[in-house]
């Protein structure tokens, strides 16, 4: 008698063995696949802090590595964020803060222009907690598609407000060089 595995169980196989990174205890897959799209490769990690206060490990996701903020921000691929909190620090009220600080420093001029869906992304995000993460993925064309924890939330349209809002990370004033420096494989 032959025994077949569904295609689910073998993927998640796979899957469990995938090489994988690590940074202060979070560990992010080399590689990830975007449903209906490209496979991504994980550029690199760095960690979010407030003062002395580890935040988040953040990852970026890119088709192809680069280490080159403008040329990231400027093409046309698909691009992911991953934000995986370490702490329950990262409050609603720190997130909405920490969005429209980004915001006003990385696409200055543009906030009018882009409020609406500001407002909708910091909508996503209450009070983040210790293990909690929330993936964020810029597809060219579609928008800006947001999960936290596993679920998906409503995709936030434009190609000017994915590009905007991946600027928090890798534009002229990220929340912190440590973490821009990482996410970019300059670590």
């Amino acid at each position: 008698m032959r025994t077949t595995v569904p295609g689910w169980a073998l993927a998640a196989l796979l899957l469990s063995h995938a090489p994988a990174a690590e940074l202060s205890g979070v560990t992010m897959a080399d590689e990830v696949m975007v449903p209906a799209g490209p496979t991504l490769l994980l550029n690199g990690m760095g960690v979010r802090k407030k003062l002395w206060i580890k935040i988040y490990i953040g990852g970026l996701y890119l088709e192809q590595k680069s280490t080159n903020a403008e040329q990231i921000l400027a093409s046309t691929q698909t691009k992911r964020v991953v934000m995986h909190f370490v702490t329950d620090r990262a409050t609603r009220s720190k997130m909405e803060s920490a969005f429209e600080e980004g915001y006003a420093k990385n696409a200055p001029g543009q906030e009018a222009l882009l409020r609406k869906r500001m407002d909708q992304l910091k909508s996503y995000f209450g009070d983040m907690k210790k293990g909690e993460v929330a993936v964020i993925t810029f597809v060219p064309g579609e928008g800006t598609h947001v999960s936290l924890n596993g679920a998906p939330k409503e995709t936030i349209p434009g190609d000017d407000f994915a590009r905007a809002t991946l600027s928090l990370w890798l534009g002229p004033h990220p929340p912190g060089e440590d973490l821009k420096k990482g996410m970019l494989g300059l670590d």
